[in-house]
């Protein structure tokens, strides 16, 4: 049963940082710092709750938005995000196991495979409504982003098992995308 909670906390944070990649680390490292929840000190992965590293995330987002208001390079800055939130999905994700006793390196593929899930069902999401949008309540997906993404890390945290329902829903989530992608293209072709 220990397995299982681990696979699902580990899944749930790398999903979460797949949708946003600083506050579910952030998240996770501060509870660790005070043994709530998580706990990384007794494992190979104790820098994830380790001051230092907790800044480098936090700088790291601070530049990030810095970035995005800054009007930097949109797709450049999604996909450097993209593959920022996969490297820290799978650090969390195999902190989770090794953090419940069991060998680490599978959670190094399965954190990326979520991560990089989060990342494409929710990016996907948010591209197709910024086409819609204004500038300005454009600017506030980043947010409604950062908030998911910070529910879906405590999620994981607090309420493991829950975080597999979590991930059913990123699989929904990109396959309704995806169908909805296809049935425009599909009406498209029909007017020519």
């Amino acid at each position: 049963m220990s397995l299982a909670l681990d696979i699902g906390q580990g899944a749930g944070l790398a999903s979460a940082s797949g949708v946003r990649p600083f506050l579910p680390p952030l998240l996770a490292g501060a509870l660790a710092r005070g043994d709530i929840a998580i706990d990384f000190e007794s494992s190979d992965w104790r820098f994830l709750e380790s001051p230092g590293f907790l800044l480098v995330i936090l700088l790291a987002a601070v530049l990030s938005y810095g970035a995005e208001r800054s009007g930097f390079d949109r797709r450049a800055l999604r996909f450097g995000l993209a593959g920022l939130g996969v490297v820290l999905g799978a650090m969390l994700f195999a902190g989770s196991l090794a953090e419940g006793g069991t060998v680490s390196w599978p959670g190094l593929v399965g954190g990326a495979a979520a991560a990089a899930l989060g990342f494409a069902a929710v990016g996907g999401l948010l591209e197709r409504v910024r086409a819609r949008l204004d500038e300005g309540a454009a600017g506030l997906l980043n947010a409604y982003a950062d908030a998911a993404a910070l529910v879906l890390a405590a999620i994981a945290i607090f309420a493991p098992p829950v975080a597999f329902l979590g991930l059913i829903a990123l699989v929904v989530l990109l396959v309704r995308g995806r169908r909805e992608g296809e049935r425009k293209y599909a009406g498209l072709r029909i007017l020519r």
